[in-house]
């Protein structure tokens, strides 16, 4: 009687378990905190008579560090390629661009601004804002058709 209601139990205790495993969304990689768990449990799972090898144990805190130092370098790199792309914005202010306008058609005219949407530059061309993506073409501002007064002329 008591290995059948074991069974019984262990039955209910793998379904339940499926369930769950269903109903938790699928993660596509494993996290620091993940590797901490994984970790602890090998502690905790370990021979008491074989324990873990220094080297493993090194080796595992050396991948841990590269991990956090890759993920550190990916936050920089990502904050590095947001400022390279607000100072391509600001260097087009004043020029004349040549954008791609979708539908196989393009769009020129002078860049007046930049306006930040989403935490991503975008270019004011005329009345409305493009992405730098767009840009196909940058050329030197055109001259202004609006006569200028000079002081020193009567």
């Amino acid at each position: 009687m008591q290995v059948s209601s074991a069974t019984t139990k262990s039955a209910y205790a793998s379904s339940t378990d499926a369930a769950t495993l269903a109903a938790t969304p699928k993660k596509t990689m494993l996290g620091q905190d993940d590797f901490l768990k994984l970790l602890a449990a090998q502690f905790q799972q370990q021979d008491p008579m074989k324990p873990m090898e220094d080297t493993a144990f090194i080796a595992q805190m050396a991948q841990f560090t590269a991990l956090d130092q890759s993920k550190s370098m990916l936050k920089q790199m990502t904050q590095l390629s947001s400022s390279q792309d607000i100072v391509t914005a600001n260097s087009y202010i004043g020029k004349h661009v040549t954008l791609d306008g979708g539908d196989d058609q393009t769009i020129s005219g002078d860049v007046s601004g930049v306006e930040m949407a989403d935490g991503t530059p975008r270019i004011l061309v005329g009345d409305k804002s493009y992405p730098l993506s767009a840009v196909l073409l940058v050329e030197p501002g055109r001259p202004s058709t609006t006569p200028t007064s000079d002081s020193t002329t009567p």
